[in-house]
């Protein structure tokens, strides 16, 4: 079942000065899969949802609801607190507002709002990005604080400024504004040394996707020191990715499925995983036959 209070579970782990680990989900199985191996939260990433469900980049062509969709769907799924993929708000501070509200109606506890124009460009496939005036992106998070009903619901203040100066700059705005973490974008920031900047400077911890540099040379100590909030958004996507289209491909060619490169789950193991013990103990209980 899903927690009863997500947003005051949340809030409580980053007042604790404790760093939430969790990992991208793109659907109801993955966010149960993350749940089941022991991360504090689900984080649903847009990059995977636009893979997943239409095939396309992440290029902001999902709309609100399909996410919403998607999205309410893992909150179904797991106990653990979910936290939304909530792009640029699709649209103005109404926009912003309504995506906030829906997202909570929906039983999410904090949502990620990025700095960016709209339609949004995905950092890691393209060089040019192009981020709101400061006072447009401003009013955008506190619009997300103002529609918010439950004080717990946690705001987190993605930048995609394209140097550290203007990401520090920023953040010191939506911390001002009312925003509960902070996320930079890996590229911008270039070493340790500026993370420990960042958070210094907006007084509030940072929220981190560990892609890149941040994966190769960070060790989980030092995430600690910065982060509230730390995030490997991409590798439940990719291992999938990888390990179906190894499997397909031997599936293809062999049209006998003896000798896959990688194996595959049991179906007993799996079907404890989706809830079908469960659902026979409600047949039992309810005496259908």
């Amino acid at each position: 079942m899903p927690h009863p209070h997500p947003a005051r579970a949340l809030r409580e782990q980053i007042k604790s000065g404790r760093t939430i680990w969790t990992a991208g989900a793109y659907d109801a199985l993955s966010a149960r899969m993350i749940e089941r191996a022991g991360f504090d939260a689900v984080f649903t990433t847009g990059f995977g949802i636009s893979a997943s469900h239409l095939g396309q980049p992440d290029v902001e062509l999902y709309t609100m609801t399909e996410n919403l969709g998607v999205v309410r769907h893992m909150v179904s799924s797991v106990g653990k607190p979910v936290i939304a993929d909530g792009d640029t708000g699709y649209g103005n501070v109404i926009n912003v507002m309504r995506t906030v509200r829906e997202f909570e109606r929906a039983g999410v506890g904090g949502i990620v709002f990025e700095d960016q124009v709209i339609p949004k460009r995905c950092p890691c496939a393209t060089a040019n990005i192009d981020v709101l005036p400061r006072e447009d992106a401003v009013k955008k998070i506190r619009a997300a604080v103002d529609a918010r009903s439950d004080p717990d619901f946690v705001i987190v203040a993605r930048t995609d400024a394209p140097t550290v100066e203007e990401t520090i700059a920023r953040a010191k705005l939506y911390a001002e504004a009312g925003a509960d973490l902070i996320q930079p974008i890996s590229r911008t920031m270039k070493n340790f040394a500026d993370l420990q900047r960042l958070r210094e400077a907006c007084g509030r911890p940072l929220s981190l996707q560990i892609l890149g540099w941040l994966e190769k040379e960070l060790t989980p100590q030092q995430i600690e020191q910065v982060a509230g909030l730390a995030v490997f958004p991409l590798v439940p996507l990719m291992t999938v990715a990888a390990a179906m289209e190894a499997n397909l491909a031997r599936l293809a060619a062999d049209h006998h499925a003896r000798n896959l490169p990688l194996p595959q789950t049991g179906m007993e193991p799996f079907k404890a995983l989706i809830g079908f013990d469960e659902v026979e103990r409600v047949q039992e209980h309810y005496d259908l036959r």
